[in-house]
């Protein structure tokens, strides 16, 4: 189902997360973080989680930075049956805050801490963003069909049910039904939150109900 391949986009996203830094490639610009401090206040990491974090970093990029071509290869390497060059692009711009194309070691931790530990708020805010491709504040069909092509092309063929030629179209205007409260043909932010709350909610009581 649909549901269960997100599930698993997911999955391993965050074991991409855990396992970036032990992986990175050498870049030609060097770049030293923020202070540890700086970043403690602005994360949810101790300042000892963050040494941790950043020797590894450190270790296996000492220029400080992440170009999107490696990024692309080691996402890749989650996702061998498919082809996650079109998601990785779309993750790497929500991972790069400043746009420069690079990720830094802050906004490394950024994201990690958002996607381990931030709220529940905090995590679907982040989500609305990577779905937001153009930075515009809303969700339209054409972003969503776009994320929803590239998941199933990174899923490759362990996709189920079999792709069919309207597929995407079924997803996004499934999405859309959902999500598009006032009818006006894009997702706001305040929209998308409210949506995956209610989802969340009917689950939680179709669990207690089994």
């Amino acid at each position: 189902s649909g549901t269960l391949t997100r599930q698993r986009v997911f999955s391993n996203s965050r074991i991409f997360l855990y396992k970036l830094y032990d992986d990175l490639e050498l870049s030609v610009v060097c770049h030293r973080p923020e202070g540890l401090e700086q970043l403690e206040a602005q994360s949810n990491f101790s300042k000892k989680e963050l040494k941790v974090l950043y020797r590894g970093f450190k270790n296996e990029c000492p220029s400080g930075v992440v170009n999107e071509e490696t990024f692309k290869q080691i996402y890749s390497q989650f996702f061998p049956h498919g082809d996650a060059s079109t998601y990785a692009h779309y993750l790497f711009n929500s991972f790069d805050s400043s746009q420069n194309g690079s990720i830094k070691f802050e906004d490394f931790v950024t994201a990690l801490s958002i996607l381990l530990r931030g709220t529940t708020t905090e995590k679907l805010q982040w989500t609305f963003n990577l779905y937001d491709i153009n930075r515009d504040g809303y969700i339209n069909k054409e972003e969503m069909t776009d994320i929803v092509k590239a998941i199933y092309d990174m899923m490759g063929r362990f996709t189920y049910p079999a792709l069919k030629t309207d597929t995407f179209k079924q997803h996004v205007d499934a999405f859309f039904q959902k999500m598009d409260k006032n009818r006006d043909g894009v997702v706001t932010l305040d929209e998308f939150i409210l949506s995956c709350q209610e989802y969340a909610r009917q689950n939680q009581m179709s669990d207690n109900i089994c």
